[in-house]
């Protein structure tokens, strides 16, 4: 037969006055250090006290009680009874209750001490959230609760933030299946699909650091930090029904946009506005975009505008400025460097002195009415107008030896800004373009070549970073040619990074596809990098092997140059060493299977059309179209026929062979595939 379980019997639990009550000896806790005594005494004056205190009776030297009683465990609520008796908010004779242990027990009191700190348990953060988002819900502001618990409204408001994250991954924090840091990372997101799906992605790789979370979730997002934002002002971008996403748990330089159509938007109406301004000065055209191409002003002369006369009163300031700044420096030219302030105050002297220098300038009225302005964004958010350029008709129309109209500007390409009546208000250089001819394809113009592998160049770039695994295995290739080969290098390790710059190149490169996913990703790799060397070294040396590939394979894109370029004779470089890297480019195009169609390219008039012959055009769209659409069009003149030529290519995927890929059979570029078209606009022959 089975024997009885032994009953326990639980300590009395009874009132005692405070003044009864003694601090034992025996309390573990003896460190005075981060115990807040005095916010947990204003706990118990709010809300009473929610735990008794463990007492023992105090016995004489012959072991009879005394009747006071010492505290073994509870000293930090005995110390703030204490504070409130100090200041007059409990009487001394308040009842306290207290579970009192028996006299002659086995248990220590070093053992209830100890027990008590040891065996608590610190609240689980999400049932802290939990708790919170039940107390707002129910009315509590987050001022009130964070006075109740008296912690920091930033403390609750990073715990609500948790609201934002996905019940499911909330669950799977609950099942320890991922760490705080990680849940944090995902509240800078109010997407739970999209959280999800990061989840999902990291959950079967190595890499599962916060900072990782944060840069996929904000991967089609524009920092608050951006140029576009400084302009317009965030305030402006909220007003109109942007989101903006915050990380309450790490510094986020303002949080990120995630509308970058609506920022877009509201950044060429300012800038439109600021356009429909600066024409009101008399200017004939103004051209407005975000930001021009390098060398957006070739082919134009530039008016002289006369800088306006500093009046006496500036005169007398600059003067006085620069006398300060002198006296400074003398007085200061033995030390190391300045003192704080004084280094303050020399900055805006500088800054002073810099405003009263700039001059504005004036322009003559009627050279205004035959130029104009460019009017885009600067890289530091501001406005920059730059002024007083004339078209090379303007200037033919100015000239005493004009030829007319027809001969040598009938193929000029001209760019329109925004709200321009069409007059024209820029040409990209008539130069380039080549002499229309009679038959035969005659090659492409250096100049055109060159821009159109500029284009290849920087989509090669992006297809290179995106891939780890062929780009350490062209820098293997390159190490390996150079070591055991010696092609070429003269250092002691060849293995460096040189930007290649893209200075020639159609306008619409900058604005591309590719163009945004570099610069995206380069953004993404700077705000993770360190600032010291030192500790730069430390954060690659940790970083897992994937983030290590990839940010390889981002280094090494910038070096990428499939470039073509015409050699002199006698240069340092070669036009077969030319072709060669050429020729390498297409090996590497071919490995990652690059398609210029996926990435955004398509035959316009600034790109290719409006810059080839005629021959060019109607061998574009008779392997995009067929020889019935390229017979429609072979009548008209160039700039007409390569007007109607962009519409019939677009769509097709065609690509110049410059910019074609070999291997792609699936795409447009080992062979055009000719696409009929269903419904073709008859045009009228002249």
């Amino acid at each position: 037969m089975a024997s009885a379980i032994q009953k326990i019997a639980l300590n009395a639990s009874r009132d005692i006055p405070f003044n009864k009550l003694v601090l034992s000896q025996s309390n573990v806790r003896r460190v005075k250090a981060g115990q807040s005594i005095e916010e947990l005494a204003r706990d118990i004056e709010r809300r009473g006290l929610l735990q008794s205190l463990n007492v023992r009776p105090v016995l004489n030297g012959e072991g009879v009680e005394t009747g006071t009683y010492e505290v073994p465990a509870g000293g930090r609520r005995f110390r703030a009874l204490e504070l409130l008796v100090k200041q007059k908010k409990l009487a001394k004779t308040a009842p306290v209750p207290c579970v009192v242990r028996e006299v002659g027990s086995a248990i220590l009191a070093q053992d209830d001490s100890l027990a008590e700190n040891v065996q608590r348990v610190a609240l689980h953060p999400l049932d802290q959230f939990r708790a919170f988002r039940e107390m707002l819900e129910k009315g509590m502001s987050e001022e009130e609760i964070a006075a109740a618990f008296f912690v920091l409204p930033a403390v609750v408001k990073q715990r609500l933030r948790l609201m934002t994250v996905s019940d499911k991954l909330l669950d799977i924090y609950e099942q320890d299946g991922m760490k705080l840091e990680q849940l944090m990372a995902f509240s800078i997101s109010d997407d739970h699909a999209r959280q999800e799906q990061v989840w999902e992605i990291i959950a079967q790789s190595h890499n599962r650091e916060p900072y990782l979370i944060r840069r996929m979730l904000t991967e089609k997002t524009v920092r608050a930090s951006d140029r576009r934002v400084r302009f317009i002002g965030l305030d402006a971008y909220v007003a109109a029904g942007g989101h903006v996403m915050r990380d309450l748990f790490e510094a986020d330089d303002g949080g990120w946009l995630d509308d970058p159509t609506l920022l877009d938007r509201l950044v060429m109406e300012k800038l439109t506005s600021a356009a429909e301004d600066i024409r009101a000065e008399g200017w004939k055209w103004v051209e407005t975009a975000l930001s021009f191409p390098w060398g957006h002003a070739r082919g134009f002369a530039r008016i002289e505008g006369t800088p306006v006369v500093l009046s006496e009163e500036e005169v007398a300031r600059l003067t006085a400025l620069h006398s300060e700044q002198e006296a400074i420096e003398a007085e200061y030219a033995q030390a190391d460097e300045f003192p704080e302030d004084i280094d303050i105050w020399l900055g805006e002297i500088e800054q002073a002195i810099e405003a009263l220098e700039e001059r504005p300038v004036s322009f003559d009225p009627a050279d205004m009415a035959r130029a104009g302005a460019f009017v885009s964004l600067d890289t530091d958010g501001t406005l920059l107008v730059e002024r007083g350029f004339v078209l090379p008709e303007d200037m033919l129309a100015d000239s005493d030896d004009a030829h007319d109209e027809s001969e040598g500007y009938d193929d000029t390409v001209v760019h329109h800004g925004a709200g321009d009546d069409g007059e024209g208000d820029g040409t990209e250089g008539a130069p380039d373009i080549e002499p229309e001819e009679e038959d035969g394809l005659k090659p492409l113009s250096d100049r055109v070549l060159t821009e159109l592998t500029a284009w290849r160049t920087l989509a090669l770039r992006d297809a290179f970073a995106g891939n780890p695994h062929i780009a350490l295995t062209e820098l293997l290739h390159t190490l390996v040619r150079d070591l055991y080969w010696q092609v070429s290098g003269t250092d002691c390790l060849e293995a460096y990074v040189r930007e290649i710059s893209l200075s020639i190149h159609s306008p619409d490169m900058p604005g591309s596809l590719p163009a945004y996913a570099l610069r995206q990703r380069n953004e993404g790799w700077k705000h993770d990098l360190p600032e010291d060397e030192n500790a730069l070294w430390q954060w690659l040396d940790g970083l897992d092997d994937t983030s290590r590939l990839a940010l390889l394979a981002h280094c090494l894109s910038f070096g990428v140059n499939a470039l073509y370029e015409r050699m002199p004779p006698y240069g340092a470089v070669s036009q077969r060493s030319v072709s060669e890297r050429v020729a390498r480019a297409d090996r590497l195009a071919t490995a990652l299977r690059l398609d210029l169609t996926e990435v955004g390219w398509q035959a316009t008039m600034e790109n290719y059309l409006g810059r080839v012959t005629k021959a060019r055009i109607l061998e574009a769209v008779r392997e995009a179209r067929g020889d019935e659409a390229a017979d429609r069009i072979a009548h008209l003149k160039k700039m007409d026929m390569a007007s109607e030529a962009e519409q019939l290519l677009d769509g097709s995927g065609w690509l110049p062979e410059a910019l074609r890929t070999a291997g792609l059979t699936d795409g447009h570029q080992e062979q055009v595939a000719v696409i009929p078209i269903e419904t073709a606009t008859d045009i009228a022959a002249e």
